[in-house]
């Protein structure tokens, strides 16, 4: 048996959710019907008609719907299961003729080859082309962040943004350091060995050793990889597409050595 599910199903989970208390009441010749096109991935959800409206009067309401050209539309009603019900073919017809019932479908087939909603276009954000801007032409704008950075480090050579947030808060900004020492923390490593438990502070995470060396890709430095008991982690123990060792997502992570203790740290 298959495990799709169907319209009616869909229909009866919404009657369920929705119990019509009376405070949301509607015209008995109103019905409302579901609407899926041959060129779109969308499926519009209970758009409201009235069964009174022309077949022609329905493919016009569709139009500002999915955006077809009514001459070009090709009606089919389909129940709750999606079997065809009705080729709505002819324009002058009542859609009340073909005994429509709320939560069916009007399946639209759009003909025409140079359809705007044809090949993705109303859908395929990547199909649409991009306005692009040159670096000199935004330099020019005025008002622009850009125009604005130059001038706050004219001012002062060593702003950044980060610095100009401090200040706002009324901190007082301390520029991150640098590490040019290939070996920083290398003596702080030494006592750090894979397979050992740890702790990771702050925070006091508990984990497990897995990696002890150098990072490609992170500052410069020695670095411990740990597997944490929890998802608390950042990676899989990956860094810049490299891997340094296994763990499921969310579990790794590269801790400097001075804040990786190790000892009798069981899992909690």
């Amino acid at each position: 048996m298959g495990t799709s599910i169907k319209n009616h199903d869909l229909l009866n989970l919404r009657e369920y959710v929705t119990h019509d208390t009376g405070a949301m009441n509607q015209a008995e010749s109103t019905v409302l019907l579901m609407c899926t096109h041959s060129n779109l991935k969308a499926r519009f959800m209970e758009i409201r008609f009235d069964r009174h409206m022309t077949i022609m009067r329905v493919k016009e309401k569709l139009m500002t719907h999915v955006g077809s050209n009514v001459s070009t539309m090709q009606l089919q009603l389909k129940d709750w299961d999606g079997q065809l019900v009705a080729h709505m073919r002819e324009d002058s017809k009542m859609l009340g003729y073909y005994s429509p019932e709320d939560g069916w479908t009007i399946h639209i087939n759009d003909t025409d080859i140079n359809s705007a909603s044809a090949g993705g276009w109303l859908e395929d954000v990547s199909k649409v082309k991009k306005y692009v801007m040159s670096d000199e032409a935004y330099g020019n704008v005025e008002g622009s962040y850009k125009q604005w950075k130059n001038a706050q480090i004219a001012k002062d050579p060593t702003w950044c943004l980060e610095k100009h947030m401090a200040e706002k808060r009324g901190e007082v900004w301390v520029p991150k350091t640098v590490i040019e020492d290939e070996e920083h923390m290398a003596e702080e490593a030494k006592g750090v060995a894979v397979g050992a438990r740890c702790e990771v502070n702050p925070g006091g995470k508990r984990g497990l050793v897995q990696f002890v060396g150098k990072v490609g890709g992170l500052p410069k430095g020695w670095w411990v990889g740990v597997r944490f008991d929890e998802p608390v982690g950042k990676n899989d123990g990956s860094a810049k597409g490299v891997s340094y060792f296994d763990c499921p997502e969310g579990y790794g992570s590269f801790q400097r050595p001075a804040n990786v203790v190790v000892g009798d740290y069981p899992e909690e």
